[in-house]
């Protein structure tokens, strides 16, 4: 690659092309195509992703694109936070559409007058569902592939309807564990915070959010959860009969997660050579590259085809007539795993050699073991991932115990982690105050100590300040 890491937007634009992940050359503003490698990625992240959500309960389904005008704005408060960013369809073909209909921005005054029609008796609920579909919202800043959309190519939305309060607790609460199990099996570590009241998801009582540190030190909302409620409920009438007959709004939550999850995984994993990817979302999770120099071709090889026979995780063969250099420039870039190397020492060893592409290391092993040794390594490789993502989200957080550090952190743009009292007052000053931080919110399950840096009460709360995305 030409740029380097050291200027991650550039190197992000970068490898998001050359590794052939998305195609953003299509004359739109915001929107791009996947590319075939692009595209298997995103099924493997996002079939893991199906899995937890079936395993915890909840059906996939699918909800129209088009919301009428007059149901989209039933919902005022919920719309303020989109209105700006609404795409409106006006015509059906050569006439003028009586009601225009919106490219949907979210997908809540599209299932809540279903739910309504869904829900009749407290043996209907819970209803867990949850669809994976396009958004579309007209974003006015500086559009970034995957990360800042106009067209939001993959975004998984799960609504579900409790017939009380406890049921919402309860389903945030095993969401979050499912969000945590995902974001532990991406190898990308988060801080999970409570949003505060300014900025919540419109509609909401209550938003938690799963934020990454990016090597650019901005933090990418790359996850959300939210209590609704029973607000939609209210305005879409969905409600249900109890056991004595009386009929009782539904308490509403939902709960999203976005193709910026894959923008989370290739930033925090990549390196100057291109893409790292966890072995488990590889599309390609070992390549052979048979070296062959003249004279050895066939013997070469048929012994790399060999090799790859005996292969049983995802894999690919390289017999281009490319040189090996052009054909590891390739493979690094692309993020595999694991290269086997099959030369004509090789072959006369009985060996081939496997390449690790997260550090490049290099070991033989015998031809025989070849499969065996390669399950092992991408096991090995999981872990060190792990390790190192872990290392650099801790490292690039500070923390901060008086207003001079957090100036500090503020001045370099740096993620910093506080304590904070429970005035949401507070917090806003403290925003104020800052030049490049904003405050994203108080850390769930963080233990405070000493006094709030704001006020000098006693501090109740973590909060992090950051430059988001």
């Amino acid at each position: 690659m030409e740029t380097s890491r050291a200027d991650f937007s550039d190197w992000y634009h970068s490898v998001l092309e050359e590794a052939e992940v998305i195609d953003s050359r299509y004359n739109l503003k915001g929107t791009y195509a996947w590319r075939p490698f692009g595209f298997k990625l995103r099924t493997l992240v996002f079939g893991e992703l199906r899995r937890l959500m079936d395993e915890t309960g909840h059906d996939e389904t699918l909800f129209p694109l088009l919301i009428p005008e007059d149901q989209l704005m039933k919902e005022a408060k919920h719309i303020k936070g989109f209105e700006d960013g609404v795409y409106w369809v006006t015509k059906g073909g050569l006439s003028d559409l009586e009601v225009p209909l919106a490219l949907r921005p979210t997908s809540e005054t599209v299932m809540y007058p279903l739910f309504k029609l869904w829900i009749r008796s407290h043996a209907d609920l819970p209803l867990k569902i949850y669809q994976i579909v396009n958004t579309f919202r007209y974003e006015t800043k500086h559009t970034r592939p995957l990360i800042r959309d106009r067209e939001i190519s993959t975004f998984k939305e799960a609504h579900c309807a409790h017939p009380d309060q406890k049921g919402v607790d309860e389903e945030m609460e095993l969401i979050r564990k499912a969000y945590d199990d995902f974001f532990a099996a991406l190898c990308v570590p988060a801080v999970v915070v409570e949003r505060p009241e300014w900025d919540r998801f419109p509609g909401a009582v209550k938003t938690v959010s799963w934020d990454v540190v990016m090597p650019d030190y901005k933090t990418l909302q790359s996850a959300t959860s939210h209590d609704l409620g029973t607000g939609f409920s209210k305005t879409f009438e969905v409600m249900y009969e109890n056991e004595k007959g009386e009929q009782q709004l539904c308490h509403l939550n939902s709960h999203g997660i976005s193709s910026r999850i894959i923008a989370a995984v290739i930033g925090v994993h990549g390196d100057e050579h291109g893409l790292v990817l966890p072995p488990a979302f590889a599309p390609i999770q070992a390549v052979v590259v048979p070296v062959v120099f003249k004279g050895d071709k066939k013997k070469i090889e048929s012994a790399a085809k060999k090799v790859f026979g005996s292969l049983s995780c995802r894999k690919e063969i390289d017999t281009s007539d490319d040189n090996p250099g052009a054909k590891y420039y390739r493979w690094e870039l692309k993020g595999v795993p694991v290269r086997i190397e099959v030369g004509p020492r090789d072959v006369e060893k009985g060996e081939a050699v496997l390449v690790r592409r997260d550090t490049r290391q290099k070991k033989a092993v015998k031809l025989k073991d070849v499969d065996k040794e390669v399950a092992k390594l991408l096991a090995e490789i999981t872990k060190s991932m792990k390790k190192k993502a872990l290392e650099f989200h801790e490292q690039a957080i500070a923390n901060a115990k008086s207003r001079d550090s957090l100036r500090e952190a503020d001045k370099a743009a740096l993620p910093v982690l506080v304590p904070v009292c429970g005035d949401a007052k507070c917090w806003g000053k403290l925003e104020g105050s800052m030049k490049r931080l904003e405050f994203r919110g108080t850390v769930l399950g963080a233990k405070p100590s000493g006094k709030c840096i704001g006020c000098g009460k006693k501090a109740e709360s973590i909060g992090l300040f950051s430059n988001a995305y």
